[in-house]
């Protein structure tokens, strides 16, 4: 019997199998707990994580969950143009594209990331 958790392990690796970041367009991974969300920036080709955010890190952030993911996906908006990074692949780990990821990613849009 598959659970969630086993669903959600299947479908993130055969994505990642798929998508790659580089260089020039890393990828955009997602983590989520019950509790904290986590953003982060992976170069796939050398094995590098360039760049992560978490909302640990924002600390005068109230509000729902949601708010805080997009508030996170800004933050890493943000701090990925400081190190030139305009476009990136998103890798949304296995979970729905819905209720905190999707929050996060629309926060990284706003922020200025292209994906």
């Amino acid at each position: 019997m598959k659970t969630r958790k086993t669903e959600r392990k299947i479908n993130k690796l055969s994505y990642k199998a798929k998508v790659l970041g580089s260089q020039g367009r890393p990828r955009l991974g997602v983590f989520r707990s019950n509790q904290h969300v986590y953003a982060f920036l992976v170069n796939d080709q050398e094995g590098k994580t360039l760049l992560s955010v978490n909302d640990l890190q924002l600390k005068n952030i109230q509000g729902t969950k949601t708010k805080v993911a997009f508030e996170v996906g800004k933050q890493l908006a943000k701090e990925a143009k400081e190190i030139r990074i305009k476009t990136v692949v998103f890798d949304r780990s296995g979970f729905l594209y819905h209720g905190r990821v999707k929050a996060l990613a629309e926060g990284a849009r706003e922020g200025g990331l292209e994906f």
